[in-house]
């Protein structure tokens, strides 16, 4: 079974801040205590150990192709503001990964950005991590992309993530139909795009971390827009756990959607308590908030 080295990592939506003069920050470069959004993500590929990371950027995202480029500048001005911690981190990933980014000229939806990385990815299996997503792996816990890869090596079939999730929350994802077949996997029977609570009885959401046999890329060539007028990953995917298999898993990492806004304070909280620098003073903090709240 070939092993799983590439990774495509499509950019979400524009963030809500600004830079000098009328330069748009992408969501993926908005920080997570004291790296941007995107940096997590790519290592958590790495930790994977993929060695190719497609990055599928749209207009405006420049920034991020310019944060992992080699930069005198860049590098420069993180020493000045003394963020050599940072700077060993993002060096760490030019040495272990290749960073490629190719342009979606447009937005025609995930499924179509990801088939924009098959020049790269080409017959291989590959990964594909939602840039705006964070999954970490606490106390030695695989983070979930690595989980993912070691079941297709293992088993051979596409793999995807999948968390249950309250009715409340089954609109904002894609949602698997599941069946059981053995502890820790389902076999997947069907997908839907961001459905209503009353047109699937599945709680199952995915979270936006996926391993995929390259037979995804054949289907994607062919897929049609859906809702929106988008090109939903999920409708190939469809297709694909019909002709090839699909597999589904749940994970032990703790996840952030950072694209949210509860979600990325909730990121910036949990990780900066993790932080041996901050994680004290902020748990002290909070204790004492929850006094205040109660």
């Amino acid at each position: 079974m070939p092993k799983v080295k590439k990774a495509i990592i499509p950019a979400a939506g524009l963030g809500t801040r600004f830079l000098p003069a009328t330069k748009t920050v992408p969501k993926e470069m908005l920080t997570i205590v004291d790296a941007p959004i995107i940096l997590y993500v790519v290592e958590e590929a790495v930790q994977a150990g993929i060695e190719d990371i497609v990055l599928i950027a749209g207009r405006y995202k420049y920034a991020i192709e310019d944060f992992f480029d080699t930069s005198y500048e860049l590098e420069d001005k993180l020493q000045k503001d003394g963020k050599e911690k940072l700077l060993e981190r993002v060096v760490k990933i030019r040495d272990k990964a290749n960073i490629i980014s190719i342009r979606q000229k447009h937005a025609l939806g995930l499924g179509h950005a990801v088939h924009c990385g098959l020049p790269i990815i080409g017959k291989e299996p590959f990964a594909v991590l939602l840039g705006d997503e964070i999954t970490m792996g606490f106390h030695g816990q695989p983070n979930v992309t690595s989980q993912l890869v070691q079941s297709f090596e293992e088993t051979g079939t596409s793999t995807i993530s999948v968390m249950k999730v309250s009715d409340k929350d089954v609109s904002k994802y894609g949602v698997a139909e599941v069946e059981d077949t053995q502890k820790g996997y389902f076999r997947v029977t069907s997908l839907t795009e961001k459905p209503k609570p009353t047109e699937t009885t599945s709680r199952w959401a995915l979270p936006g971390r996926y391993v995929f046999d390259n037979h995804i890329m054949d289907i994607l060539q062919n897929a049609k827009p859906s809702l929106n007028g988008e090109i939903q990953l999920t409708d190939s995917m469809k297709v694909l756990c019909k002709e090839k298999g699909l597999n589904a898993m749940t994970f032990t990492a703790e996840r952030y959607d950072a694209g949210d806004k509860l979600g990325y304070l909730q990121a910036n909280i949990e990780l900066a308590l993790q932080n041996p620098e901050l994680g004290p003073e902020l748990k002290s903090y909070i204790q004492q908030l929850a006094r205040k709240l109660n």
